[in-house]
């Protein structure tokens, strides 16, 4: 330009004044520059939403709105950026740096500051070429067909407006024989209403008195009673958490009989709507040989008496493991005063390794988390907790009043203490962890109650515990008192009664033993287990009829009670009722094929009976089983020396 202007000034403004109008249909490198750091939601904002939010916001999913196209994400922009600034959305409440879970839903810095400058931007939409491929989501079972799918007996119809409703349904399990489950997938049937959910297994089948007692279908509260988590598991369920696949080699048992107990915590509804939850069961082909898993629980509840007005209420627990543990998954509890939960592990040489650590704990936000990695604590490693609770009037999550209605904030406060209500508080840390061999199961859990009980004198959940795992070593008379401790503080303590009997007839106390069976019966007539081990007793005492009447009860309870058949089957073949005990000898081997026992003493009653070749078939099927069975083996010799006497030949 300056050259031309100096060949001929009228041109060159004439060439000059072209080139500028030229510029207005080209940008400027400075325009260039800034078009380029635009941020535009195709190209920048899509992204986040799909990978970080779309799990729960898309058509039909638990969120109110999609963030699968532009024009709803604009129309609520601002309310994103409120949310996504506010750490409030996604709902994540570990922080950063303090453990890494699988299936993180937190955002970063700079995504919740994109987030921000596209608004600040003008919100502008972008090439559509730029736009990711759409997020998929499965309308069926997100990890296959499971091989077992239950429901409620009915749906349940949560009622419009109100508080929030924690309710537990009782699910029987229809199994005929012992599975064992690799994982469960939940379909909440109302991803909306549903918030989260727990799952967990009741043997004794205690959740139906419960459901009985309740007008409505399930029973209401957090308390969900006797019920436990299977073998080491934590089973939860949260909106945009995804399926655990499962460990292998970590199935859990599922027993005939099994109801399947489900809590739903579920929000007010503007209209009734309807809850239709499934579960799917995915069992493994064989049972777990790999290591054991247990579940861990700190609690400070003895603790937590919290006075009105006091902001940052602390409670603490500490336990130190007594074998090698490697930490799978963190499960921390506590109600609407949460305001802080931190928990870290110090190894024997003083390192500090970090379990979870929330500042902003939010109840209704609460998630089983599972570790990218598990965490490998060796044995002398004190695990702690710490949580601290805000009861001025003031905390962000205001705590409801006994009637389960929303105080809000500014009301005064009210003193609270622990308990299973929402307007109590808790104090909770659970770890599920995997150990080296079966053996260490039984140490850890002994230490573990000794170390509940010792806080806790009084609770018979912790003592029945403690009597569990030592019952379990073999120590019956240590059991026995533990059992008699718990009882004496829950004398209506079904299973404590039990296995009271059990250890006592270990010790070849049968009075005592009958005396506490008869009372697990009184308590819960329908109780299987508590009628089988009567019979046992009385079998032992010689009081054959007693026996057989109560081995008949449980099946009445459970008609598919493998052991029961085998046993009522000798006693009836003691008293010669030959047809009758060859009869339940033929239930128990369907139930039971590869017992032994079973063949060997259906063998022997077909033998009495005159049925030589069958006899001779199961006396040899039971020593496949069982080479080293003794009496299968001298039924089986004396049975071929009379084939052979008889002049009948046998394979």
């Amino acid at each position: 330009m300056r050259d031309l202007g100096r060949f001929h000034p009228i041109l060159g403004i004439a060439l000059g004044l072209a080139s500028l109008v030229g510029c207005r249909d080209l940008p400027s490198p400075q325009t260039r520059r800034q078009a380029a750091d635009s941020v535009t939601y195709t190209k920048d904002v899509a992204p986040i939403m799909f990978e970080r939010c779309a799990a729960c916001h898309y058509p039909g999913g638990a969120a109110p709105f999609s963030v699968l196209d532009y024009e709803n994400v604009r129309k609520r922009a601002r309310l994103i950026v409120s949310a996504t600034q506010r750490r409030v959305m996604p709902p994540w409440l570990p922080e950063p740096g303090y453990g890494e879970f699988a299936g993180e839903r937190r955002l970063t810095q700079e995504q919740t500051d994109t987030i921000q400058r596209w608004v600040d931007q003008g919100m502008l939409e972008g090439n559509r070429a730029d736009l990711p491929p759409l997020p998929q989501f499965s309308e069926g079972w997100r990890l296959g067909e499971p091989d077992l799918v239950v429901k409620m007996p009915r749906a349940y119809t949560l009622q419009a407006g109100g508080a929030d409703v924690w309710r537990n349904f009782v699910i029987p399990v229809p199994v005929l024989e012992t599975r064992y489950v690799k994982t469960v997938e939940l379909r909440p049937g109302s991803a909306r209403f549903v918030h989260h959910a727990l799952m967990a297994i009741d043997e004794m089948r205690s959740s139906r008195r419960r459901d009985e007692q309740d007008a409505e279908l399930g029973f209401e509260g957090m308390d969900m009673g006797d019920v436990h988590m299977p073998d080491g598991s934590l089973l939860g369920w949260t909106p945009g958490m995804l399926p655990f696949p499962g460990i292998e080699g970590m199935a859990w048992r599922l027993r005939r009989g099994t109801d399947l107990v489900l809590q739903l915590h579920m929000m007010p509804a503007e209209k009734p709507e309807i809850v239709d939850p499934a579960i799917g069961f995915h069992f493994a082909e064989t049972p777990g040989v790999g290591s054991p898993a247990y579940v861990l629980m700190l609690d400070a509840d003895d603790q937590i008496d919290i006075p009105a007005g006091e902001k940052d209420f602390v409670v603490t627990d500490t336990i130190e493991l007594p074998v090698d543990v490697e930490v799978l998954v963190v499960y921390p509890h506590a109600h609407y005063l949460g305001k802080s939960i931190a928990a870290w592990a110090t190894l024997p040489d003083g390192t500090i390794r970090w379990l979870i650590r929330i500042d902003r704990w939010d109840f209704k936000w609460q998630d089983v988390y599972r570790y990218a990695q598990p965490i490998s604590l060796p044995k002398g490693t004190t695990v702690s907790m710490r949580w601290s609770y805000d009861n001025s009037g003031d905390s962000p999550h205001p705590p409801l009043s006994s009637e389960g209605k929303g105080l809000g904030r500014g009301v005064p406060p009210e003193r609270v203490v622990a308990g299973n209500r929402s307007s109590d508080e808790m104090a909770h840390l659970q770890l599920q962890v995997r150990l080296r061999s079966p053996g260490d199961r039984a140490v850890l859990q002994e230490s573990h109650y000794r170390h509940l009980v010792r806080k806790n004198p009084r609770n018979a959940r912790f003592l029945y515990g403690l009597a569990g795992a030592l019952k379990d070593q073999g120590r019956f008379a240590d059991a026995a008192r533990q059992y008699r401790a718990a009882l004496a503080i829950e004398p209506g303590h079904v299973a404590a009664h039990i296995n009271l009997g059990a250890v006592l007839m270990e010790q070849e106390q049968a009075d005592e033993a009958i005396s506490h069976l008869r009372a697990a019966v009184r308590l819960e007539p329908d109780s299987a287990g508590a009628h089988y081990n009567l019979a046992i007793a009385f079998a032992y005492r010689g009081r054959l009829d007693d026996a057989i009447r109560h081995y008949r009860e449980a099946l009445r309870c459970e008609p598919e009670f493998g052991e029961a058949h085998n046993n009522l089957g000798q006693l009836l073949g003691a008293q010669g009722r030959l047809e009758e005990a060859i009869l339940h000898f033929r239930e128990a081997m369907r139930l039971l094929p590869d017992s032994a026992e079973i063949h060997n003493n259906l063998g022997a009653g077909l033998w009495r009976q005159g049925t030589l070749e069958e006899a001779i078939s199961h006396f040899r099927r039971a020593l496949e089983i069982e080479p080293g069975h003794a009496n299968a083996r001298e039924n089986l010799s004396f049975a071929l020396e009379k084939a052979a006497s008889a002049g009948r030949v046998t394979r």
